[in-house]
């Protein structure tokens, strides 16, 4: 009897995931239904960020790990045969209640109205391109001649709390026509408690959406951590493309008064310029880089360094997996750059 009514329970939770996500599917095609999670978003974010950013460390990141260890219990159970019904009548309840967490704080906003459609259309040629990558070189050379350094030469942030403070004055002021979203007035970014493992999986940083925290890798290079902030942050304000997420930090980053945010948001921008043209026109990339100021060239040496140091099967592996997970939410690959260009171009004309 106990059998019966144990593998009725999990054919129930295993429809109930059938029909959420048939439910959600339906829900992503339907206007109306995007706008009330967009709304409901901005309520949520508020709630969590109450709850969850007073405490000193990533709350989110605890629930991870519970959440491995877990999963990991789950497991090793459900391969004894003793078990092994009770633990996958447990993990299919699990699996629902995450994937209905996730749809609805965050998984929806995927679907919200692309920026580029609220941006003028212009034709993204390789002249141009470089145009920009000459026009951000030289901002990138002035901007970097006033922010300090380390005793080796290369930047360094003399105050991180006062970057995180700029990004969310700077998201007040983003343009009504690319963003009516409300800023928060809440500090949730945070340290990673993972940081040390995440050098070597290529992630600078990411968003929890059930406690809506943003959390990054205090191990990068300071060349990253500025804008990394300003990406992660852009996730907390609701955009969650990231090559959206990237336009964002861009534009909270390029008007900032403060240097080290500014400097990071150009060199970044100057990065996925370069990315987008080495394919066409090496030797004009080759050309740029050598145009570098001295300060900049010993930050790029750095980024080189820090990378090399920190490759490994942990980098390609997740590099893959995001990549399939960002395919997966109608964004293009980890690697590609050409979104956020193609936002880039036709913002400055």
């Amino acid at each position: 009897m106990n059998t019966i009514n144990t593998y009725r329970k999990k054919r129930f939770w295993a429809a109930i995931l059938v029909v959420q996500i048939l439910l959600f599917f339906i829900f992503s095609k339907l206007s109306i239904a995007i706008s009330m999670f967009e709304r409901f978003f901005e309520i949520q974010k508020e709630i969590h960020q109450l709850l969850f950013s007073w405490i000193p460390f990533s709350f989110g990141d605890m629930l991870y790990l519970l959440l491995g260890i877990y999963i990991l219990y789950s497991i090793i159970t459900f391969f004894k045969k003793k078990t092994r019904n009770a633990s996958l009548f447990k993990i299919l309840i699990l699996v629902n209640i995450f994937y209905f967490s996730y749809q609805i704080f965050w998984g929806m906003l995927y679907f919200q109205k692309p920026i580029v459609e609220k941006l003028p259309e212009k034709e993204i040629t390789l002249e141009k391109k470089k145009e920009l990558a000459l026009k951000y070189l030289e901002k990138c050379k002035q901007t970097r001649a006033v922010v300090m350094e380390d005793k080796y030469g290369v930047f360094q942030i003399s105050d991180v709390h006062k970057i995180k403070t700029e990004i969310l004055s700077q998201q007040a002021k983003l343009p009504s026509f690319i963003s009516s979203k409300k800023a928060a007035e809440i500090n949730s970014l945070k340290p990673s408690l993972f940081d040390g493992v995440m050098s070597f999986t290529g992630i600078l940083g990411y968003y929890n959406p059930f406690t809506s925290e943003a959390q990054y890798n205090t191990q990068l290079p300071s060349s990253y951590i500025p804008f990394t902030l300003a990406h992660e942050s852009s996730h907390q304000l609701g955009f969650a493309r990231e090559q959206e997420a990237n336009f964002i930090g861009y534009l909270t980053g390029i008007q900032s008064s403060n240097p080290e945010l500014k400097y990071s948001a150009e060199y970044f921008t100057l990065k996925s310029l370069l990315n987008s043209i080495v394919y066409e026109d090496e030797k004009f990339v080759e050309n740029v880089i050598s145009d570098f100021s001295s300060g900049m060239k010993r930050d790029w040496a750095y980024e080189k360094q820090f990378a090399a140091k920190h490759q490994g099967f942990l980098n390609a592996f997740f590099s893959f997996t995001n990549n399939l997970f960002l395919k997966s939410n109608q964004q293009e690959g980890s690697v590609t750059y050409s979104y956020f260009i193609d936002l880039l171009i036709r913002y400055e004309n």
